[in-house]
């Protein structure tokens, strides 16, 4: 796409890495809201559990209603027909163009089964990534290997009854002195594009004028400073660019080639310097908050669009600074007591922010679905969005959306590479078995490890895993070559995925837990994370998967090495979790991480540790009043460094703006009298804080009491008794050794 088709995922990496150092230095950044009415339709009472007690300003802001999910419905709708130009989809469920990574070694088997598996799966409209297909810069016929490729994964995944489309997201330089002939050019790529896209099997283009795209440069107010007839003077000189995008693929692929509109429905400047760095490659973006597109403005220019020739619509959020939050903005719902938290150390008002039309009290589940029916009811043409869209998460409330024509379609992504069977396991009613996406948003651009691109699920222990290095070698599972007898101990989130999958291919599996329930320290995690991660759904769809696959469950059960003698198993799974190493501190009170959310503390509370679990116990401390400090013996590197790089900048931006203060490099020296003195390497000298109690969420070590002589040959250590780290790290040990054995 010529010398406009900057690397996105080299833009964003830079971007995203550089929002997490800002955020880790940004306590000087406007704190969180005072205490206003919100929009929600619930009141404290029914709201999340950080606003029950006695809490700070910022949980009473956007109180949450949790009882959005019943599910008494058919999905008559969800499961209707619907047109996409001339294409007729049998169902509502989209897959989106969100990025995945497996394009990054080629056209390899990986890319081809990642997307068959969706089709496989009951999806029949296939979005794929704009960065799988770059046209040649000197506009010549795209490489056999690119053409063959995807002439056979559309005539395969057709054999499924799906079909595939394409984002185009030229990247968006600065457009105020673009001459007309490049501005040409780009359109011309696009219809070159659209035709070698048709000649693949592709049925659809979706251009997406979203974000930091080359079309969102001339619909933005905030971006476009032209004065031509390209510029920002008016609705249709906005929209030109875009509208003859639009008209020049059809001229050029025929109009049964469908022209799908990405579009952000509404923009808010969440970063209140004015300077949306993160957006813009020069820096040179200094328009004030006002200039962000209304909803009306949006719909004004959707309405020339479809005028123009636009087949349909796919809506997301546009925070001008914040790229992740326009297609997943339910990031603003993550950090249990602080909704509304926006990355930038501020909070959202969702009365008054976003026209006061975002659906704001329910953990971001369909949040844009109200815009959504305003668009709708003014355009001819179908009309999506994005964030959350989750049906078998909220049954009820995404049929009646659909039924009462709030919207046509779900573009979804997460739902859908968390469990690909989704849609054919929700036709056939087996919600129960459908795999919750916990909303963690490792699966985006990577997690927080060393700073590293390292894109995962946190369930789906195969997505972006299978056929590399250390990953399965295959998505299918291999039959045991003969039936073993298969002890687990431990039935945390490690010990449950490794006895489904042993289970599944052929092995007689016992899984023991020595406390009275299974789900390890899931449900604990669910008590001061709240609802907005689904770990209560995930603890059900293991359970679920376990009884599914024949695995025998003997609760209350503390197994020795006697145990493990009297059971003689050809193999054995050691998931007994981590230890955490005591904390004795002469003269201050310690209360150990599993009791702190009963225990009788003071005002002043030091929590010992720098892991994702020590930043969640900060944060619910904060959200109850507590003064928090977090110390650590650990670097600025290791802080937070379990969650994803979005859910850090949440996190880190959210408490140092509620006053928390990290003290990395750090030792505990002394205690008494309420004070804590510390020896602080970065500080380089001693400092005293107000202590009243100490949490010690210090680091977890492996758990070996188990794993030496056991007398069994084939033995397995995995999840935080071997390597502690987090929920998705666990789940990959434990599936990669059910797949061992």
């Amino acid at each position: 796409m010529g010398t406009w088709d900057v690397s996105r995922r080299g833009f964003l990496k830079g971007a995203m890495l550089g929002a997490v150092g800002a955020g880790v230095a940004g306590t000087g950044l406007v704190g969180c809201s005072s205490p206003k009415q919100g929009a929600s339709t619930t009141n404290a009472a029914t709201a999340t559990s950080g606003a029950q007690g006695d809490v700070i300003a910022a949980a009473q802001l956007n109180p949450q209603d949790y009882d959005y999910r019943d599910n008494t419905t058919d999905f008559k709708t969800l499961f209707s027909s619907w047109n996409l130009g001339s294409v007729e989809i049998g169902n509502r469920m989209c897959k989106s163009a969100a990025g995945s990574a497996t394009y990054l070694a080629g056209y390899t088997e990986e890319l081809y089964q990642y997307y068959l598996n969706f089709a496989k799966g009951g999806v029949e409209m296939i979005w794929v990534e704009g960065e799988a297909i770059t046209m040649p810069m000197d506009g010549s016929p795209l490489p056999s290997e690119v053409t063959d490729f995807f002439k056979k994964l559309s005539a395969e995944c057709a054999t499924y009854g799906a079909h595939l489309g394409f984002q185009w997201a030229p990247f968006g330089l600065d457009i105020a002195d673009m001459p007309v002939e490049t501005i040409k050019g780009i359109e011309a790529a696009g219809a070159a594009l659209a035709v070698a896209l048709k000649d693949m099997g592709f049925v659809a283009i979706e251009i997406n004028t979203a974000g930091f795209n080359q079309g969102h440069r001339f619909l933005s107010r905030f971006y476009n400073t032209r004065t031509d007839e390209y510029g920002a003077g008016s609705i249709e000189n906005r929209a030109r660019f875009d509208a003859e995008c639009i008209q020049a693929i059809h001229a050029a692929a025929g109009n049964d080639f469908a022209v799908q509109i990405l579009m952000e429905c509404v923009e808010e400047n969440d970063n209140l310097t004015n300077d949306c760095t993160l957006m813009t490659l020069d820096n040179a973006v200094t328009e004030p908050h006002n200039s962000a597109t209304t909803i009306q403005e949006g719909i004004a220019l959707a309405k020339a669009l479809e005028a123009a020739g636009a087949d349909s619509f796919h809506l997301r959020l546009g925070p001008l600074g914040n790229h992740p939050c326009q297609f997943g903005s339910d990031l603003y719902f993550l950090l249990n007591g602080v909704e509304g938290a926006t990355g930038y150390g501020t909070q959202w008002d969702f009365s008054k922010h976003w026209g006061g039309k975002l659906i704001g009290n329910h953990s971001g589940a369909g949040m844009l679905l109200d815009i959504a029916a305003m668009y709708k009811k003014e355009l001819k043409v179908p009309v999506g969005c994005v964030t959350y869209m989750d049906p078998a998460h909220a049954p009820n409330f995404f049929e009646e959306a659909l039924a009462d024509g709030k919207v046509d379609f779900y573009m979804m992504n997460r739902p859908l590479t968390v469990d690909t069977e989704y849609v054919n396991k929700l036709r056939e009613g087996r919600i129960d078995e459908i795999a919750p996406c916990t909303r963690c948003l490792h699966c985006h651009a990577g997690s927080n490890e060393m700073n590293a691109m390292m894109s995962y699920c946190r369930v789906n222990a195969l997505t972006q895993r299978v056929m590399r290095a250390n990953g399965p070698a295959t998505y299918e599972l291999p039959e045991a070559a003969s039936k073993k007898k298969v002890m687990v101990v431990g039935a945390g989130p490690a010990g449950m995925e490794a006895a489904r999958i042993a289970a599944l291919r052929g092995h007689d599996v016992t899984l023991f837990e020595k406390k009275s329930s299974v789900g390890g320290s899931l449900q604990f995690a669910h008590n001061v994370k709240g609802e907005h991660e689904n770990l209560e759904d995930l603890i059900a769809y293991l359970k679920r998967q376990c009884e599914l696959a024949g695995v025998t469950v003997k609760t209350n059960t503390e197994v020795t090495a006697d145990t493990i003698g009297q059971e003689a198993p050809d193999a054995l799974v050691i998931a007994t979790g981590g230890v955490r190493p005591e904390l004795n501190v002469s003269g201050a009170t310690v209360i150990d991480l599993e009791d702190f959310l009963s225990a009788d503390m003071g005002e002043n509370v030091v929590v010992y540790g720098s892991s994702a679990q020590a930043f969640d116990t900060a944060l619910w401390l904060t959200v109850h009043k507590k003064k928090v400090n977090i110390v650590t013996p650990n670097g600025n590197d290791a802080l937070d460094m379990q969650q994803s790089q979005h859910a850090h900048r949440f996190m880190t931006t959210a408490l140092y703006s509620l006053g928390v203060k990290a003290w990395p490099e750090s030792t505990i020296k002394s205690a008494s009298d309420g004070k804590l003195v510390i020896s602080s390497a970065v500080a380089g000298v001693d400092v005293e804080l107000d202590c009243d109690a100490i949490v010690n969420v210090g680091d977890m070590q492996p758990n070996e009491d188990l794993s030496a002589g056991t007398g069994v040959s084939e033995v397995y250590t995995v999840g935080d008794a071997a390597a502690p780290f987090n929920i998705a790290k666990a789940i990959q040990a434990g599936n990669d050794a059910g797949r061992a054995i």
